[in-house]
């Protein structure tokens, strides 16, 4: 088509603004009928969506609970691109345990587009077989038939294109009627997102850091929601840490800092200790690295770290190797400015920004009246350029003071003293409560 402006990708059924469109190319020469104009449209749509020139769509879906859950992945694309290929692989090259079928609505009757099925779990004994060949074989067929008549999927491509869909049966399933509507639902709701093209990437941007994945035993916390109030657990004594933790409120805006002192006498073995007390809290190891970056973060990282930080005072090539390691793992880095003369000027000559900077004016600065360099803030966010970095500040928080140094720009409050020595440590943390936010949990996006 030489002039498509009027033309939308829809997932089902087109609109009466797209039909008129078909019908002018029709009018002019272009296609034979609108049938035509519409195989156009969607061989064009699909050379876009694959840079071999044939369309592969991937969808997903997660419907039902207990034994008979249904966890559907599948893909839907023409015969003449990768998913055509793999269709015709899958049922030319079988796989023990594994063996791939076709759909069926019944014996002898398949929908189209044609739909091989793969069951991820290995299927062991007959039992395992019925569930497979009966209510799952159904259910996907039945899916894919109704997905066409509902518009999910055109009706012009149900001879040229294919799926293969993954189904999960588990070996203790038992309810039959369970396992239909499961897989039913979820195949025909992965089937709407591969068509819609979902998630769109807003949604995922939002939605990433909220989501809880139902089936994980725990929760893999990540710093998207500040202000934080970070305790610095400094006391390099396992029986006063172990008080303090008993007595620190649940909230998804503290942070737990196994601190320097405390790693010094008990190695970073002391991390894993601090996550049997707290499982799900995000932590981080205060390394204070000065050399070998790579090494400390690896370090870390095994005993279950969440972040790590290191000295600002390091040579950049430590620094620059400790971020990047970080970002290799999946964690955090922060660069602790402690006695660095020029914080803005060091930021700026990295390689690359760390996740988090430290303003931290040292305990015995501190005593001396020593600046806390708060006005730094938005040079140094300016110093980071486009990347989102945290700006932690630490040395003589105190409730009183902690609103001007969230109003001077910052996002994590780091206390020590004020709560780790307090006769009432509950009532410490709960001083700086009111000027975090609610619990996560309000706000938590758990299935769809």
């Amino acid at each position: 088509m030489s002039d498509d402006k009027g033309l939308v990708r829809a997932p089902g059924r087109i609109t009466q603004e797209q039909q008129k469109f078909l019908e002018s190319l029709v009018e002019q020469g272009m296609y034979p009928s609108v049938s035509e104009a519409m195989r156009a449209a969607i061989n064009r749509f699909s050379f876009q969506s694959s840079p071999r020139g044939g369309a592969f769509l991937i969808g997903e879906a997660l419907v039902g609970e207990g034994n008979e859950v249904a966890h559907v992945d599948l893909l839907i694309g023409d015969k003449q691109g990768p998913v055509g290929t793999s269709f015709a692989q899958s049922l030319s090259q079988l796989s023990m345990g594994h063996t791939p079928l076709l759909a069926v609505i019944r014996p002898n009757l398949p929908p189209k587009p044609y739909t091989v099925i793969v069951p991820k779990v290995t299927v062991k004994d007959m039992d395992d077989v019925g569930k497979i060949f009966g209510p799952a074989q159904s259910a996907v067929a039945k899916a894919v038939a109704d997905a066409v008549e509902d518009g999910i999927i055109p009706q012009e491509i149900v001879d040229d294109w294919v799926i293969i869909a993954s189904v999960f049966i588990h070996p203790k399933a038992e309810n039959e009627r369970r396992i239909y509507q499961y897989n039913y639902s979820a195949t025909k709701l992965a089937l709407s997102r591969a068509l819609e093209r979902y998630p769109p990437l807003d949604k995922l941007m939002y939605d990433k850091d909220r989501a809880r994945h139902p089936l994980m035993g725990f929760r893999a916390p990540r710093l998207w929601r500040p202000p934080y109030l970070q305790i610095a657990l400094d006391n390099p004594n396992i029986d006063g840490i172990q008080r303090v933790l008993k007595a620190v409120p649940r909230n998804d805006n503290i942070i737990l800092e196994a601190g320097t002192p405390l790693i010094k006498r008990y190695g970073v073995g002391i991390i894993r200790q601090l996550r049997e007390a707290k499982k799900d809290s995000f932590i981080i190891a205060d390394l204070k690295t000065m050399d070998v970056g790579k090494v400390e973060v690896d370090m870390a990282f095994d005993e279950t770290a969440d972040a790590v930080c290191c000295a600002g005072a390091a040579s950049n090539a430590t620094i620059d190797d400790f971020i990047y390691e970080a970002r290799r793992m999946g964690i955090y880095s922060f660069v602790d400015l402690m006695e660095v003369p020029d914080p803005v000027v060091k930021i700026g000559s990295l390689e690359k920004p760390p996740d988090g900077i430290i303003l931290h004016r040292a305990i015995d600065a501190e005593r001396r009246g020593g600046e806390h360099g708060w006005g730094l803030i938005p040079d140094l966010r300016e110093a980071c350029g486009e990347r989102k970095v945290l700006i932690a500040v630490a040395g003589g928080i105190r409730p009183n003071t902690a609103q001007v140094a969230l109003d001077a720009g910052a996002d994590i409050l780091i206390v020590g003293r004020y709560i780790t020595q307090s006769r009432d440590v509950e009532r410490s943390v709960r001083n700086f409560l009111p000027l975090l936010q609610g619990d996560i949990d309000l706000f938590r996006v758990h299935v769809e």
